[in-house]
């Protein structure tokens, strides 16, 4: 029987032809990169500034973080995380038909300070990416990165990503140099995602130092990488739902990835409340922001989070939920991530696990 499911966050990690061939010699010593340091161990890279020491390779490899006595390096990555031939294997292991990919590093590009930096790192990475995804046999697709420092710059890229035959934007949800993602400044750039029909992903990390609301208050790495997915991507889908941007651009496409599912029942709930009660604050939403989320949004969830699809069904939500794999990063299951999953869908509606495994995902990347 062929592969039915799809992951539809996956993610990659970047070498060092990424920012020595793809990115621009003017721009190499500012953007993102790891180097090794004069101790043999690694260093991050970006704004021309180095990191003692990184935690990159921990967080890029299954199971990384699990023994801070011996921390790999990035020489050490996977070669499906690289490679568009391994990680088909990789998949045809795994019982993976299609993958969307996300960056690993390169997630962090929110935090280059200037914006022709920002430009020359996303235009490097969309280019690089667009490459791995040739040798995929049409199995593998990816975001483009958008560079929100500029949003001149960023629009411009839309069509960059759309040419390279790259199937949606991405972003973090974190606040570009403060920017709201309703601000009317940010209006040419929506035009032109919704013009070159690609969809949205909405993707964080931990360890960026963009203003946050997990930097904000904590450091220790525990805090932080509790806070800082759901958090912020709480606050994304505010701004891009009762901010008016959907409702703008009905044919958007949107997803909120990698921060659970458990927040999204409350969370709508709270702002169709508002809707109700203080409806006149936001005299540009005719709609309520469920019925909005119905209709254009997705979520992402792990296999551990399949008992909350009954209730997510119940609210009819069950279009908008796929599954995504996290591979290859340290907390990914790996090997057996389908295995987990079809385990967690056991007990799940057959016709609303066939959705999570397979439907929603290609409706979302826009599969035939």
């Amino acid at each position: 029987m062929p592969h039915q499911v799809i992951d539809a966050d996956g993610h990659i990690c970047e070498t060092k032809e990424l920012w020595q061939e793809y990115v621009p010699r003017a721009y190499r010593d500012r953007t993102i990169r790891i180097e090794t340091g004069s101790d043999g161990q690694d260093q991050f890279w970006i704004n021309g500034e180095g990191q003692e020491q990184s935690l990159a390779a921990r967080a890029c490899l299954p199971g990384g973080m699990a023994d801070p006595a011996n921390p790999p390096t990035w020489d050490d990555i996977l070669p499906a995380s690289h490679d568009g031939a391994a990680r088909l294997a990789v998949m045809d292991e795994e019982g993976i038909a299609h993958c969307l990919l996300f960056p690993s590093i390169y997630l962090r590009a929110g935090d280059i300070k200037e914006a022709d930096v920002a430009a020359a790192a996303c235009h490097g990475y969309n280019e690089w990416i667009a490459d791995m995804c040739r040798d995929g046999a049409g199995r593998l697709d990816a975001v483009g990165l958008v560079p929100l420092q500029s949003v001149e710059v960023a629009t411009r890229e839309v069509a960059h990503i759309a040419r390279l035959g790259l199937k949606g934007v991405a972003f973090r949800p974190e606040r570009y140099n403060g920017l709201a993602l309703y601000d009317e400044a940010l209006t040419p750039f929506w035009n032109a995602v919704s013009e070159q029909g690609l969809f949205v992903a909405v993707h964080g990390s931990f360890g960026a130092t963009m203003p946050s609301f997990a930097n904000s208050r904590y450091e220790d790495r525990f805090f932080v990488h509790m806070v800082c997915h759901p958090f912020e991507q709480m606050a994304a889908s505010l701004d891009l739902i009762c901010g008016g941007v959907l409702e703008r651009h009905p044919d958007l496409r949107v997803a909120f990835l990698e921060s659970g599912l458990g927040w999204l029942e409350y969370w709508l709930h709270r702002m169709d409340e508002h809707f109700e009660v203080m409806g006149a604050e936001v005299p540009w939403l005719s709609r309520r922001p469920s019925e909005l989320f119905r209709e254009q949004c997705f979520i992402s969830i792990e296999a551990d989070e399949a008992h909350r699809l009954p209730k997510i069904q119940a609210l009819g939500l069950e279009n908008c939920v796929f599954w995504g794999a996290d591979y290859p990063h340290f907390d990914c299951t790996y090997p057996g991530a389908v295995t987990e999953l079809e385990q967690h869908l056991g007990p799940i509606d057959p016709a609303v696990a066939d959705l999570v495994r397979r439907e929603n995902a290609a409706r979302f990347i826009g599969l035939d």
